[in-house]
């Protein structure tokens, strides 16, 4: 029968999607919903796949980006009623657990490090080393908040206020996501938002995680050893192949390792 209807599915088929890297960025491969949107569109609907599986590995980044992949991975995975399984490789930390988060279940490495739901703004300060430069700053604007926390400029007190308001509305706006999305999961007994982070069984105990697997053994015990894998990622230019994004790459890169630096990785 097979032979005569070539386009029947006779395998299970598992979409995979690899998130890896700072969400936000713009160098080759970034993470942000512009690039992803065509990539999870495709995974979610060509063939029907019986899961989507989602590849994380990233310290976070943008939390807006964050949001809207995580909500673009939402609603396909309602629309086409299909489950969203995550699997973290070094991290998903901050919009990397936010993205996680977006899964129906999340399985990890022994040794990945999971969590750091918070919020960081940070920056610096050369006012002090322009002055004993001689050099004179000059700024004119039209608002009194405009300028506000400008590094060449002393730091005010209600500008740092004003940017904790902002920290705790986007804090809030996280909190709600992971327990809308892990619920009666979690350890209510723990302190989990505090930006903590935790590695592989500890991420299980208080309830980011719902156990330790690796991808394929993973999807192989729940849907057959002849189960298809259907590998699906953003694509690069023409140009970008021949080193034309170079500089912006190589910048990218830098800011990338900072990221990953700050959990050991």
């Amino acid at each position: 029968m097979k032979r005569f209807i070539p386009f029947l599915k006779s395998e299970p088929t598992v979409a995979v999607v690899r998130l890896s890297g700072v969400i936000g960025g713009n160098g080759r491969g970034a993470l942000n919903d512009q690039s992803l949107a065509p990539v999870l569109e495709k995974a979610f609907s060509r063939g029907k796949p019986d899961a989507v599986a989602l590849q994380i590995n990233s310290p976070g980044g943008s939390p807006v980006q964050s949001s809207l992949i995580g909500a673009r991975i939402r609603r396909l995975s309602e629309e086409k009623e299909i489950p969203v399984i995550a699997f973290v490789e070094d991290v998903a930390a901050s919009g990397g657990y936010w993205l996680a988060a977006a899964a129906d279940e999340i399985y990890a490495d022994e040794s990945s490090v999971v969590g750091s739901i918070g919020v960081i703004s940070a920056g610096f300060g050369a006012h002090v080393f322009l002055a004993k430069q001689g050099i004179e700053r000059r700024v004119y604007t039209a608002g009194t908040s405009k300028s506000m926390l400008d590094p060449f400029k002393p730091e005010a007190e209600e500008d740092v206020a004003r940017l904790k308001v902002m920290l705790e509305q986007i804090h809030t706006n996280f909190i709600r996501h992971v327990q809308k999305r892990r619920g009666d999961k979690l350890d209510k007994a723990r302190e989990l938002f505090t930006g903590e982070i935790w590695v592989g069984d500890a991420a299980k105990e208080v309830g980011l995680i719902d156990g330790i697997a690796h991808l394929v053994p993973a999807m192989k015990a729940r849907f057959g050893d002849k189960v298809n894998f259907k590998r699906y990622g953003p694509k690069r230019s023409f140009m970008s192949r021949f080193g034309a994004q170079f500089a912006n790459d190589a910048l990218s890169g830098i800011e990338e390792r900072v990221q990953f630096a700050r959990f050991g990785l």
